[in-house]
């Protein structure tokens, strides 16, 4: 009896041109580990790598959250985990401390001073030399996609469950989940309301019109309706309203029209028909740049779909009894509804004597942050300290 024959490896598709352009075919940027030179070209172009990225305004961010060993640190929105893998460097520096992150970790120690502290925080960095016990981070994510992938890549990294651990479920829950995890409470916490590059860039997710793909937008593609079906059962009184309250559309009217007698001749089921439908209402206004106006109307949409802003408002609202006191909160926000919330939140505890200090302004990208990662141009970041004696 002959043995069968190997079946032989299947071969990579092979795509047009010198260089892949969709986001499938782009399997080396897909693999930062493997084909490190050429993902550093595309980072050095100010580009993301398909399939990763760049974690924003991290120095920053480890900045104010002065993140110690031993602490308790929760990731709100894991995402891709560059954040993750800097705070856990910190709060368990037995784990690895290298490793691919998507090109925007911090490289060295920041140096200044953390809120209310008034210690450097290149001199707390100096210390961070021996395992502290409990240090640990917690990280959420409603993406049942690119959580698995992420917790991977952090294990790869040297980070046990001892150190680090996932949930998939939605920040709104933030004070059950610590109720059982840590009924202590979070030493820091960390919120990044914005997408992750490999939901924008993935066609099949639904959140780009640069490449035909469902109309979805759903962060969690198990729960909830698309976007699709919201434009089928809304009336154009509501559309207009969601898309001036969730995007500060000023061509709310007109868009909602258009968009609503397309949707009664033929249903808009993917990303660049609704773009189709856009560019045609705005055809006989010169003056508007579409692109813009699309960006608000599919950031609208999304909001509506995944509930954003409920969900926001209610960490905002629990959040304080998620941290120790003296705990550290850093938020990034990405449009002027997600800023408004946690502006009003934290000035109001500031004044019910909630929070011992919080940010007197906003805190934007560096100028050499802008120039290396264009994406990053929207980023506000806020921050607050709970009270000592809370």
């Amino acid at each position: 009896m002959t043995d069968p024959m190997p079946q032989k490896p299947r071969r990579r598709p092979r795509y047009a041109g010198k260089h892949p352009r969709r986001f499938d075919e782009k399997y080396k940027e897909h693999q930062p580990e493997r084909y490190t030179a050429e993902v550093e070209k595309v980072l050095a172009s100010g580009k993301t790598p398909a399939g990763t990225h760049r974690p924003i305004m991290v120095r920053e961010i480890m900045e104010i959250l002065a993140p110690h060993p031993g602490e308790i640190a929760v990731d709100a929105t894991l995402g891709y985990g560059g954040h993750a893998q800097e705070i856990l460097r910190a709060i368990a520096p037995d784990g690895s401390s290298s490793g691919w992150c998507g090109g925007g970790c911090a490289s060295r120690p920041v140096s200044g001073k953390a809120p209310g502290t008034g210690a450097s925080t290149t001199a707390a960095s100096a210390k961070l030399t021996h395992y502290a016990p409990g240090g640990r981070l917690i990280g959420l994510d409603v993406d049942p996609v690119e959580l698995p992938k992420t917790e991977a890549r952090l294990r790869a990294l040297g980070f046990g469950p001892e150190v680090f651990t996932t949930h998939r479920t939605n920040y709104a829950g933030l004070a059950t989940l610590l109720a059982r995890e840590a009924p202590g409470g979070a030493d820091l916490i960390l919120a990044d309301l914005g997408l992750s590059s490999m939901q924008i860039d993935n066609p099949a997710r639904g959140f780009t019109f640069k490449a035909e793909g469902p109309l979805d937008l759903r962060m969690n593609p198990e729960r909830g309706q698309p976007a699709s079906a919201l434009l089928a059962s809304i009336n154009a009184a509501k559309l207009e309203q969601l898309l001036v309250e969730n995007a500060d559309e000023p061509n709310a009217a007109l868009l909602a029209r258009a968009l609503l007698d397309q949707q009664a001749r033929t249903p808009i089921m993917t990303t660049t028909a609704l773009a189709s439908v856009i560019r045609a209402a705005l055809a006989t206004q010169p003056r508007l740049e579409p692109s813009d106006t699309i960006r608000r109307v599919f950031q609208a949409l999304r909001i509506a779909v995944n509930d954003e802003f409920s969900a926001l408002d209610t960490f905002l609202r629990h959040l304080p009894q998620c941290l120790r006191p003296g705990g550290r909160v850093a938020i990034l926000t990405f449009h002027s509804g997600e800023d408004r919330r946690v502006k009003q939140a934290f000035k109001a505890g500031l004044n019910e004597g909630v929070y011992s200090e919080i940010a007197r302004d906003v805190v934007r990208p560096s100028v050499d942050e802008l120039r290396a990662n264009p994406r990053s141009a929207s980023a506000k970041l806020r921050w607050a300290r709970l009270r000592v004696d809370s």
